[in-house]
């Protein structure tokens, strides 16, 4: 029903989240990241809440391992949950309960973690990660989104993904971005591309507007002088 990876970019010091399903609205429930903190995805029966919970946890200078070992311990309905988390020092970890659906797996990497059910079949997370690794200097979205794709052409889910989203922290308080294709009848990570690539050339004008308007680019709309 959901794949996902979760990262961070060494270089940046960058969280972003990618996460695909047949459901809709997917990354409303699973993408949770926090600047400075560590990104948490929480999916296959999904308990929103153990995303804050977990960055919660992360802020607090606790590692992926032990952060998860805390939301395993403290959370109800634990054996229905899928959950991936990436720290501050890139240190990963990842759980699938034992009634996590389907085929399921997680892969792990210094920076990343993946993580899927219902899969086609259980090479799909280290495919995300070989994919996510090819290129370490291309920009944390994009190798995000190359991900995400070497996921479909890996197998994918085992029916349509109709729903996917992509989430990204940097050294702000809000997400810098925040990309949603709430429901997509044939290719919804193909237009989470196209929105990536659409946001990406402004995305740092628009952090800037909002930290020093006066040094910002100008806005590039009808009217404005």
């Amino acid at each position: 029903m959901t794949f996902s990876i979760s990262a961070r970019c060494p270089r940046t010091g960058m969280f972003g989240i990618a996460v695909s399903s047949s459901s809709p609205c997917v990354a409303a429930r699973c993408a949770h990241a926090r600047s400075g903190a560590g990104a948490v995805a929480t999916q296959n029966i999904t308990d929103p809440m153990l995303g804050p919970k977990g960055l919660d946890l992360l802020a607090q200078g606790l590692s992926a391992k032990d952060a998860l070992a805390k939301l395993r311990a403290g959370a109800s309905h634990i054996d229905y949950r899928q959950l991936a988390l990436v720290d501050r020092q890139g240190g990963t970890a990842s759980f699938s309960g034992a009634k996590t659906l389907g085929t399921h797996r997680t892969a792990e990497a210094p920076n990343v973690v993946t993580a899927g059910n219902l899969l086609k079949n259980i090479d799909i997370p280290q495919r995300m990660i070989d994919a996510f690794m090819a290129d370490e200097k291309a920009p944390l979205g994009d190798r995000l989104i190359a991900a995400m794709q070497g996921a479909l052409a890996a197998g994918g889910e085992e029916g349509p993904v109709h729903s996917a989203g992509m989430l990204l922290v940097r050294d702000v308080a809000w997400p810098v971005a925040d990309l949603r294709v709430d429901w997509h009848e044939t290719d919804p990570i193909g237009e989470l591309q196209r929105l990536w690539q659409l946001w990406q050339p402004q995305m740092d004008a628009y952090v800037t507007r909002a930290l020093n308007p006066s040094s910002a680019p100008s806005y590039g709309v009808p009217g404005d002088r």
